[in-house]
Protein backbone atom coordinates (compact mmCIF):
# COMPACT_ATOMS: atom_id res chain seq x y z
CA UNK A 1 0.00 0.00 0.00
CA UNK A 2 1.67 3.15 -1.22
CA UNK A 3 0.75 6.53 0.25
CA UNK A 4 1.12 9.61 -1.97
CA UNK A 5 2.52 12.21 0.43
CA UNK A 6 0.88 15.06 -1.50
CA UNK A 7 -2.57 13.43 -1.05
CA UNK A 8 -2.11 12.99 2.70
CA UNK A 9 -4.19 15.44 4.70
CA UNK A 10 -3.00 17.34 7.79
CA UNK A 11 -5.62 15.49 9.85
CA UNK A 12 -4.14 12.16 8.82
CA UNK A 13 -5.55 8.78 7.89
CA UNK A 14 -6.42 5.83 10.05
CA UNK A 15 -5.59 2.61 8.24
CA UNK A 16 -6.59 -0.90 9.23
CA UNK A 17 -5.26 -3.52 6.84
CA UNK A 18 -4.05 -7.10 6.62
CA UNK A 19 -0.71 -7.69 4.91
CA UNK A 20 0.51 -10.99 3.46
CA UNK A 21 4.21 -11.74 3.18
CA UNK A 22 6.14 -14.69 1.82
CA UNK A 23 8.60 -16.38 4.15
CA UNK A 24 11.42 -15.37 1.79
CA UNK A 25 10.86 -11.71 2.71
CA UNK A 26 11.46 -12.37 6.39
CA UNK A 27 14.57 -12.57 8.54
CA UNK A 28 13.40 -16.03 9.65
CA UNK A 29 12.88 -17.66 6.26
CA UNK A 30 11.35 -20.86 7.65
CA UNK A 31 8.36 -19.01 9.08
CA UNK A 32 4.80 -20.19 8.51
CA UNK A 33 1.94 -17.71 8.88
CA UNK A 34 -1.18 -18.88 10.73
CA UNK A 35 -2.88 -15.60 9.82
CA UNK A 36 -1.91 -12.43 7.90
CA UNK A 37 -0.16 -9.56 9.64
CA UNK A 38 -2.82 -7.10 10.79
CA UNK A 39 -1.79 -3.46 11.03
CA UNK A 40 -3.60 -0.58 12.68
CA UNK A 41 -1.85 2.65 11.66
CA UNK A 42 -2.29 6.36 11.92
CA UNK A 43 -0.51 8.25 9.14
CA UNK A 44 -0.27 12.02 9.44
CA UNK A 45 1.60 14.77 7.61
CA UNK A 46 3.32 17.41 9.70
CA UNK A 47 5.00 19.93 7.41
CA UNK A 48 7.17 17.80 5.14
CA UNK A 49 7.50 15.04 7.75
CA UNK A 50 5.18 12.05 7.81
CA UNK A 51 4.30 10.50 11.16
CA UNK A 52 3.40 6.81 11.19
CA UNK A 53 2.19 5.33 14.46
CA UNK A 54 0.70 1.90 14.74
CA UNK A 55 0.55 -1.67 15.93
CA UNK A 56 1.01 -4.95 14.11
CA UNK A 57 -0.22 -8.35 15.22
CA UNK A 58 -0.07 -11.84 13.82
CA UNK A 59 0.31 -15.48 14.74
CA UNK A 60 3.08 -17.50 13.15
CA UNK A 61 5.19 -20.58 13.49
CA UNK A 62 8.99 -20.43 13.85
CA UNK A 63 11.55 -23.22 14.04
CA UNK A 64 13.43 -23.61 17.30
CA UNK A 65 17.13 -23.08 16.72
CA UNK A 66 18.02 -25.87 19.18
CA UNK A 67 15.58 -28.72 18.50
CA UNK A 68 14.40 -27.65 15.01
CA UNK A 69 10.75 -28.21 15.95
CA UNK A 70 8.13 -25.61 15.01
CA UNK A 71 6.53 -23.54 17.75
CA UNK A 72 3.88 -20.82 17.78
CA UNK A 73 5.01 -17.21 18.03
CA UNK A 74 2.69 -14.30 18.71
CA UNK A 75 3.46 -10.90 17.19
CA UNK A 76 2.14 -7.82 18.94
CA UNK A 77 4.33 -4.78 18.36
CA UNK A 78 3.84 -1.04 18.49
CA UNK A 79 5.85 1.44 16.45
CA UNK A 80 6.14 5.18 16.07
CA UNK A 81 8.21 6.59 13.16
CA UNK A 82 8.89 9.93 11.57
CA UNK A 83 9.75 9.97 7.86
CA UNK A 84 11.52 12.91 6.23
CA UNK A 85 11.82 13.74 2.51
CA UNK A 86 14.69 12.04 0.68
CA UNK A 87 16.48 15.37 0.23
CA UNK A 88 17.42 15.28 3.93
CA UNK A 89 19.20 11.95 3.55
CA UNK A 90 22.05 13.72 1.74
CA UNK A 91 22.67 15.96 4.77
CA UNK A 92 22.00 13.30 7.40
CA UNK A 93 25.35 13.97 9.09
CA UNK A 94 24.31 17.59 9.65
CA UNK A 95 20.91 16.80 11.17
CA UNK A 96 20.16 17.50 14.80
CA UNK A 97 20.49 14.67 17.31
CA UNK A 98 16.71 14.29 17.65
CA UNK A 99 16.45 13.90 13.85
CA UNK A 100 19.02 11.09 13.65
CA UNK A 101 16.40 8.34 14.26
CA UNK A 102 14.12 9.61 11.53
CA UNK A 103 13.62 7.61 8.36
CA UNK A 104 13.16 8.78 4.78
CA UNK A 105 10.50 8.58 2.10
CA UNK A 106 11.34 8.73 -1.61
CA UNK A 107 9.61 10.18 -4.68
CA UNK A 108 6.93 11.74 -2.45
CA UNK A 109 5.65 8.23 -1.62
CA UNK A 110 5.67 6.03 1.47
CA UNK A 111 5.20 2.28 1.09
CA UNK A 112 3.31 1.11 4.19
CA UNK A 113 3.87 -2.52 3.24
CA UNK A 114 7.61 -1.92 3.69
CA UNK A 115 6.98 -0.23 7.05
CA UNK A 116 4.96 -3.23 8.28
CA UNK A 117 7.52 -5.73 6.93
CA UNK A 118 10.34 -3.93 8.73
CA UNK A 119 8.39 -3.94 11.99
CA UNK A 120 7.57 -7.61 11.60
CA UNK A 121 11.23 -8.49 11.05
CA UNK A 122 12.19 -6.50 14.13
CA UNK A 123 9.88 -8.63 16.31
CA UNK A 124 11.71 -11.89 15.61
CA UNK A 125 14.00 -13.15 18.37
CA UNK A 126 17.71 -13.32 17.54
CA UNK A 127 17.71 -17.00 18.43
CA UNK A 128 14.23 -18.53 18.17
CA UNK A 129 13.65 -20.99 21.01
CA UNK A 130 10.55 -23.06 21.70
CA UNK A 131 11.38 -22.66 25.42
CA UNK A 132 14.28 -21.25 27.40
CA UNK A 133 15.16 -24.71 28.74
CA UNK A 134 15.05 -26.49 25.36
CA UNK A 135 17.94 -28.97 25.37
CA UNK A 136 17.98 -29.39 21.61
CA UNK A 137 19.34 -32.30 19.59
CA UNK A 138 22.02 -34.67 20.86
CA UNK A 139 25.24 -34.13 18.89
CA UNK A 140 26.03 -37.86 19.15
CA UNK A 141 22.81 -39.74 18.24
CA UNK A 142 20.71 -36.93 16.72
CA UNK A 143 17.65 -37.58 18.91
CA UNK A 144 15.90 -34.88 20.89
CA UNK A 145 17.51 -34.80 24.33
CA UNK A 146 14.16 -34.09 26.01
CA UNK A 147 12.43 -37.05 24.30
CA UNK A 148 14.13 -39.60 26.56
CA UNK A 149 15.37 -41.61 23.56
CA UNK A 150 18.86 -40.18 23.95
CA UNK A 151 21.01 -41.98 26.50
CA UNK A 152 24.30 -40.58 25.27
CA UNK A 153 26.66 -39.06 27.73
CA UNK A 154 28.25 -36.00 26.25
CA UNK A 155 31.34 -34.68 27.97
CA UNK A 156 31.49 -31.00 27.10
CA UNK A 157 34.49 -30.08 29.23
CA UNK A 158 37.37 -28.44 27.47
CA UNK A 159 40.41 -30.74 27.86
CA UNK A 160 42.58 -27.70 28.57
CA UNK A 161 40.60 -27.12 31.78
CA UNK A 162 40.96 -30.67 33.18
CA UNK A 163 43.80 -29.56 35.48
CA UNK A 164 41.42 -27.07 37.11
CA UNK A 165 38.97 -29.90 37.89
CA UNK A 166 41.78 -31.78 39.67
CA UNK A 167 42.53 -28.66 41.68
CA UNK A 168 38.84 -28.28 42.57
CA UNK A 169 38.62 -31.96 43.67
CA UNK A 170 41.75 -31.58 45.85
CA UNK A 171 40.33 -28.45 47.48
CA UNK A 172 37.00 -30.14 48.38
CA UNK A 173 38.75 -33.26 49.75
CA UNK A 174 41.31 -31.57 51.77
Amino acid sequence: MIIDIDQLSQEGWKISKDFEFSSGELVEERTTFHRPVHAEMWVKKEGEDVLVKGRISSWLSLLCSRCLLPYNFSVDSEFDHVYMPEEFEEIKEELEEEDINKLFYYNRELNLRDVVLEQLNLTFPLKPLCSEDCQGICPVCGNLVSSGKCTCRVHDADPRLEKLNLFRKDKTNG
